[in-house]
This record gives structure tokens, sequence and C-alpha cells, in this order.
């Protein structure tokens, strides 16, 4: 019988075993926490004949045939590297998934920001075409489990992350799309150029290539790399000139190749930078060659994306926004130019490397006052302060935080209290999703 060692008891690390499982496989799959919740999962496993081995760190076994990965497992960790070397096949969970699905075609989509988004809007408009396309990945689904549904997808439409994609070395998809690139998870990748490699090899391996015209990276290094691929500009066909201008934002519509489908006002998400995702999802259900009807519906009932600027209730005039998705200075910036200024800023968390200047300056200009909470609250009150902003609070919690922007707000008539963390939650949750679930409910009481 065939042995596969699957590392990670996250949703994805599940997923894997449960698939190798099914498909006759001997799985044991491990992970170096011993929760009461892992506890509770082992036990459910083993009953599904899974043997799940708790406070364990992998190490290279000569009887096992197949090693899978969960994302967060560092891919030049010595274990892997030794598994490696030592002839055992080490895949990501994704690629795993890669393997059942590839007689599927795939949307691929990958950035530093704006892909969950992108994601999850594309599979809203191929939906609305009458397709069964489920965002996986990334967001949503492990991709495993859309390999163990009865009902095999007519898409997959998967959020690719850099650990992903570098765990995935023959994923493939029939459409590739690129939104951003900017300095992120270095600690793991080392450099920006690393990083951009990682996410140009899904490129390459993309039967078609869509890259953001407007993203200043891309724009300078990959068309070289990429002479056919497809360019996206919120700021018209001339803006992406002489690239090949496929999809565009002109005299309020999106038009792909010259063609209308879809005013661009209808997307119901505020910022600049979502009429740039929208044209990619739109590019990608152009290329599938879906009807510009159904296109125009899926926008128009697109509901936004939580944790992404989403609007969670208005209290006294004051909109509360859980921006948690924000967990780099890019994308906090983005977050506090898209809402009303002046605004109370609640961020903080667990810092990652990158380049505040962009993010500070913003501060400066729209921000009312800054809620800082987490463990990087004190580096942000000295980053703050070297740019002469004196108009924040240590608050460490996000109770505190809720309630103290609440009446800030109040107090200053400021129209919006955000929270953009510019952080990793790690620091206090178990993820992004946990921190603003925890802002929804706090921020809920004021209704």
């Amino acid at each position: 019988m065939k042995n596969a060692h699957v590392i990670g008891l996250g949703k994805s690390g599940v997923a894997a075993a449960r698939l190798l499982h099914s498909d006759g496989w001997q799985v044991v799959l491990s992970d170096r926490g011993s929760s009461p919740a892992l506890v509770s999962q082992q036990e459910s496993l083993r009953q599904d004949g899974i043997t799940v081995l708790l406070d364990y760190s992998f190490v290279p076994d000569s009887r096992t045939n197949l090693l899978v990965v969960s994302p967060g497992v560092p891919w030049d960790s010595p274990a892997l590297v030794a598994a490696r070397e030592n002839g055992l096949e080490v895949i990501g969970e994704t690629e795993l998934a890669w393997r059942f699905l590839q007689d599927r075609p795939w949307v691929g989509i990958t950035g530093t920001n704006g892909k969950t988004t992108t994601t999850a809007l594309t599979a809203a408009i191929f939906q609305a075409a009458g397709l069964n396309a489920i965002a996986c990945g990334n967001i949503g689904y492990a991709a495993c489990e859309l390999a163990l549904e009865p009902t095999v997808p007519d898409w997959v439409i998967a959020e690719l992350s850099s650990y992903q994609i570098e765990a995935s070395t023959t994923l493939s998809p029939q459409i590739g799309l690129w939104t951003t690139l900017t300095p992120d998870h270095l600690q793991r990748h080392g450099t920006v150029a690393n990083y951009a490699q990682i996410k140009a090899s899904l490129m390459h391996r993309s039967e078609l290539a869509v890259f953001n015209g407007d993203d200043p990276y891309l724009r300078q290094h990959l068309p070289q790399d990429f002479p056919n691929a497809y360019w996206t500009s919120v700021g018209g066909k001339r803006a992406i000139a002489p690239l090949r201008p496929c999809a565009y934002i002109e005299d309020g519509w999106v038009k792909f190749e010259a063609i209308s489908i879809v005013r661009a006002d209808a997307l119901r998400m505020v910022g600049d930078h979502n009429q740039q995702n929208l044209l990619l999802a739109v590019t990608a259900a152009c290329l599938a060659e879906l009807d510009a009807e159904a296109i125009a519906i899926g926008v128009a009932n697109f509901p936004g994306v939580p944790h992404r600027l989403e609007h969670i209730c208005t209290w006294q005039g004051i909109d509360f926004i859980n921006d948690s998705k924000a967990t780099n200075y890019d994308a906090a910036e983005v977050g506090l130019r898209s809402v009303s200024a002046p605004a109370v800023l609640i961020a903080g968390g667990e810092a990652k490397e990158g380049d505040d200047t962009a993010w500070l300056a913003s501060i400066q200009a729209r921000a009312a006052t800054v809620l800082l909470i987490g463990d990087a609250a004190p580096q942000f009150a000295q980053r703050l302060e070297s740019v002469g902003y004196s108009h924040y609070e240590i608050v460490e919690t996000m109770e505190r935080a809720v309630e103290r922007g609440a009446a800030v707000a109040a107090s200053l008539a400021a129209p919006v209290v955000l929270l953009s963390p510019a952080c990793a939650s790690f620091d206090q949750y178990p993820n992004f999703e946990q921190r603003g679930e925890h802002f929804r409910q706090l921020c809920q009481r004021f209704q």
C-alpha cells in the first residue's frame, strides 16, 4: 500500500489526508500542536482510518512515499530539505488537488493584495453564468475539498499565495491573474525578487496570463518575460500602450477588447483598487467566453468580501469598517485611502517587514487619530512620532479600540472607524478572519 504523510492539522492538511485516504493511501497526519481542539480532530480522523500524531515534528521515514505540506509549513525547513535530498516526493496541498482536478480548467489568482476580492468576484461571475465554480485555495475551501466533492466543478477558481505556489510545481491554470506585487512575506522568501519569481512561475505555467497594468512593479519588470500577456488598466486603453490592452475602463464602462461589458460603477465596493480587481475578474470571464449579460449580473450582485473594507454598521452617523484582511502596509494604505476622511484608524498586531512610508503619509493626511493594538503598538507609536504624528493612543486590545474608537469618532465628528491593521493577527488571533469577526461582534453592540 502507498504511504503518505501530511503535515499540518488545519483545513488544508485534513482535506489532503482525506483525499489521499479516499484514493487508497495509508495516511499519517501530524501536527506540532496538541490543543484540545486538535485532540478532538485526532479522534474523529482516527475513526475514519487516518492516523494523527500530535506534538510531533516530522522526521523522514523510508516507508513514506509522499509528503504533503500545508501552506504554513516553510518550504525550506530542515525536515523538508532533508526529505527532498533523500528522494522523497514533497508537495503542497494545492499541488495534490491539482493532480486530482487537472482535467478541470483552473483560474489561478495571485498577488500581494487584491487576490481575495478578485477570486471571490471571479467565482461569483462564473456562478452567475450557471457554472459550478467554487472559490478555493487561500480563500473558502481548501483545494483538496473540491476534489472530495461528489460533483466535479466546471471551473476551479483558486486564490494562490506564494506559499502554495512554491509547493505546487506542476499546477498549470488555463487562466492566470496577477493582481499586485509589493514586499511581503520577506521573512520567508528573503528578497522581493525571490517572492516575485515564485509568483511568476505560476504565470509562466498558465495558458493565458493576465496582469494589472497599473501596478508599478508588474509594469516595470514583467512585459519582456511575458510578451503574449494580457494587460488591464483603470486609466483606459492608452494607459497601458504599447502593451496588449485587453481590458480597461473607458467612458464609465469596463471594456474587453473594445467591447463594453459592464458599467464600472456596477461593483458595490469602494476604492480605486477594486476597479482594477473588477477588470481582472471580467478579463478572466471574457477569456473563458462567458456571456456578457451573465458577467454584468455577477458583478451587480456581488456583495463584497468579508474582512476587506466590509461595512459592519452605522451608529450615530459613524460607519464601522472591517478591513482585517489588510495585513501589510500597502493593503492598509489602500484601505485608509478608500474610506471617508478623517477616519479613526485601528492598527497593530504582529508587525511585518515592509516599507511603511506611503502608509504613514496616508495616516498624516487622512486619520483623525490612530488606536494601536497588539505587539506592534510600541513600534508603530515610535514610527508615528518619527514623522511628527502625535494623535495616537496605545489601547492594546480590540475591545478597548472599538469602545475608544466610537467615543473619539463622536467627539471629533469623524465619519469612519476603520480596522485596517497593517499587521498579521497571530499575536492575538489565529487568523485575520477571527480578528475581523471579533471586531464585527464588538461593533454590532452599537446597533
